[in-house]
């Protein structure tokens, strides 16, 4: 399995991660559940009106932090935006509760990939492993 197919596998099995951004030299930190493998790529999704995406485009520097019992995956990396009709959809068919909130031609539904990204899986029994996507 490539790592960012064992990366997306892990965030869909959580159902929630922590993502953290920053406002200046402040860290901040707040629950997402979006996640999407799609053309190779993996995507969270928010709204443009929240803070957190105003966060991103000041610094697209961000770091993730999935769980699963005794186990999680920390995600560091740049996230950019694809605006694509086609990704929104994608999200949507996978996810349509976000429909009460969200749509494709909205102006807010936001779509955002990793770049450069660094996983690390750790668990209290074994040892770290490190993956690059």
């Amino acid at each position: 399995m490539e790592a960012i197919e064992r990366v997306y596998q892990f965030l869909d099995e959580a159902h929630a991660y922590a993502l953290a951004t920053t406002v200046g030299d402040q860290p901040r930190v707040r629950v997402f559940g979006t996640s999407l493998l799609y053309d190779g790529k993996l995507y969270i999704q928010t709204g443009k009106k929240k803070r957190g995406s105003q966060q991103i485009a000041e610094n697209p520097k961000v770091e993730l932090l999935a769980w699963k019992g005794m186990e999680w995956v920390r995600v560091c990396g740049e996230l950019a935006e694809d605006d694509r009709r086609e990704v929104k959809t994608a999200m949507l068919e996978k996810m349509p509760n976000l429909r009460a909130m969200y749509n494709e031609d909205d102006g807010n539904m936001q779509m955002l990939y990793f770049k450069n990204a660094i996983a690390t899986f750790s668990s209290l029994t074994a040892e770290d492993e490190v993956v690059c996507f």
